[in-house]
């Protein structure tokens, strides 16, 4: 007698998009994106003791509009993953695990997170 066959689970793109699925990615992307942002770092510690010249140069790139999309990317970042750890943090208590509350703290991380990169952002020009 064969061996059944096991179902294939099906791809990414026979799913529809649910706010808990791009939120649970969105918090990986975020978590790899501040790894990486870490490599940074050391440029900017070394840029400081390799004199004015080379830490001039840096702070010309992060105030191209590359360097700015960057950081404004690495704040969001900060904000999104700090928001929804601390909502994982809930659900490892037990609490807010049901499907309403689920989504109701979902929106509330997004919009947290936004507000706080924007609200960084006009602190930093008013500052």
């Amino acid at each position: 007698m064969g061996r059944a066959k096991s179902p294939l689970s099906p791809h990414l793109q026979i799913y529809k998009p649910q706010l808990t699925s791009v939120l649970s990615i969105t918090h990986r992307g975020t978590g790899v994106l501040l790894a990486l942002a870490l490599l940074l770092l050391p440029y900017w510690l070394l840029s400081i003791a390799a004199g004015p010249e080379a830490y001039a140069a840096l702070l010309n790139h992060f105030s191209a509009w590359y360097g700015k999309l960057l950081l404004l990317g690495l704040m969001f970042s900060v904000y999104y993953h700090l928001c929804n750890g601390i909502r994982h943090l809930g659900w490892d208590l037990g609490r807010g695990l049901d499907l309403a509350t689920t989504y109701l703290t979902g929106y509330i991380v997004v919009f947290l997170s936004v507000l706080l990169t924007f609200a960084t952002c006009l602190w930093m020009r008013l500052s």
